[in-house]
């Protein structure tokens, strides 16, 4: 037997709470329904610390879709949610993932629906998974709903995926740059460095600045790695802020080079997809605003939300307070307004996630034309500053000698 956790109300709204030991989930609320109890939790006292333990890991977009399609597959069959969950909980191998199915199997069991049950691991199903979820429960179309879910996550998936596969080679190549004027620094700057000293005189000061590098790397290199490691972690803690991620984002937006604008256009092709996904699913209008806003990736989406969330109470458009906002171009809002007036919202909002999708790649490709040849300029001033700081004294020689 196992040790349960209840939260539950009796007839006349009390609240009661407890421990019961029982075979199953099942058992317990067997029992608790005999006392003329109704059963609002049940939990495992011992294996919710098990979960504890696994929060800091994350499941892969690519396997949570996979599990959404399976289960989507299952349920269209005929197939029962609970033999459905108890098969997925056999054939998945990754353990986080079949560690939270198990846990939402036995809530499902327990009584609770399998949003609800889902909405107890946020670290595996998103706002955006459980509302759509929860959307095809109520209208009898769970299948339907699940395999739009696996669709978005694996769009937003391929969509961060290209984003960051196209910064490998700058970072590979700046990584390799520091690595080259790191070595020179160190082995080739203390040489001349003993070349200069017979030779006596004051250096040049650009000389002098590449023998402080090099003492600083050869004498307080752990010096370096302790300001690394607490600017990073500066870093972190400030982005965790309300303050500092809104700072972020903003600036993530206003980069130069292309990258604010490949940050707008994933966050608006992330938005159109995930709003016309919970619109097609038949989530109410306003909370689908609001999961939009807290899942589109940066801050100025969601505070753009705000607005619209509060147009629509009044009455109002989704296209008129999205004219107000700088992140959505105006192709944006002249589409969504169309998507309004003809009823098909969804169907545009499809398109505008497509457009800006093809218009991301695009974006990267020519990103990727511009750093080319400015990580080479990099390396090569990089590179040259070095050689030209070790030349210069002995061209100083050479004049003296004339």
């Amino acid at each position: 037997m196992s040790t349960y956790v209840f939260k539950a109300i009796d007839l006349g709204g009390a609240k009661a709470r407890g421990e019961v030991e029982a075979d199953s989930k099942q058992a317990v609320s067997d029992q608790l329904k005999q006392r003329g109890l109704i059963v609002l939790d049940i939990s495992d006292k011992h294996s919710s610390k098990n979960i504890e333990i696994s929060l800091f890991k994350r499941v892969a977009p690519s396997d949570l879709a996979i599990f959404a399609r399976q289960l989507s597959t299952m349920i269209s069959s005929g197939m029962s949610i609970l033999r459905a969950m108890y098969v997925l909980e056999e054939q998945t191998e990754d353990k986080f993932l079949k560690e939270t199915i198990v846990a939402v199997r036995k809530d499902v069991e327990a009584g609770l629906s399998l949003s609800d049950a889902m909405a107890r691991h946020p670290k595996v199903f998103n706002p955006l998974f459980v509302a759509m979820t929860q959307a095809g429960e109520m209208g009898g179309v769970l299948e339907d709903s699940l395999v739009r879910v696996a669709d978005q996550l694996q769009q937003d998936a391929a969509l961060r995926k290209q984003v960051k596969s196209a910064m490998v080679y700058p970072t590979l190549v700046l990584v390799f740059a520091v690595g080259v004027m790191m070595a020179l620094v160190a082995f080739l700057v203390p040489v001349f460095e003993g070349v200069f000293k017979e030779f006596g005189g004051e250096l040049p000061a650009l000389t002098q600045v590449s023998v402080a590098m090099s003492k600083m790397v050869t004498q307080y290199w752990w010096m370096m790695f302790l300001v690394t490691a607490c600017v990073i972690a500066a870093f972190v803690k400030w982005k965790k802020t309300t303050w500092g991620r809104r700072q972020w984002d903003h600036f993530r937006l206003h980069v130069p080079m292309k990258i604010g604008t490949i940050v707008q256009q994933v966050a608006v092709a992330r938005w159109s997809r995930t709003l016309a996904s919970l619109t097609h699913a038949g989530v109410p209008l306003l909370q689908a605003l609001e999961i939009t806003g807290r899942t589109g990736g940066n801050v100025a989406v969601q505070e753009s939300m705000d607005g619209v969330i509060a147009s629509v109470k009044r009455g109002g458009t989704i296209a008129a307070p999205l004219a107000q906002a700088p992140i959505f171009p105006s192709m944006v809002t002249h589409m969504v307004g169309v998507g309004e007036e003809t009823g098909a919202l969804d169907e545009m909002l499809d398109r505008i996630a497509e457009f800006y999708e093809e218009q991301v790649e695009a974006a990267v490709k020519a990103l990727m034309s511009i750093l080319e040849p400015i990580m080479i300029i990099v390396i090569g001033a990089m590179v040259g500053f070095i050689v030209i700081s070790m030349y210069l004294p002995l061209f100083e020689v050479y004049n003296r000698i004339e």
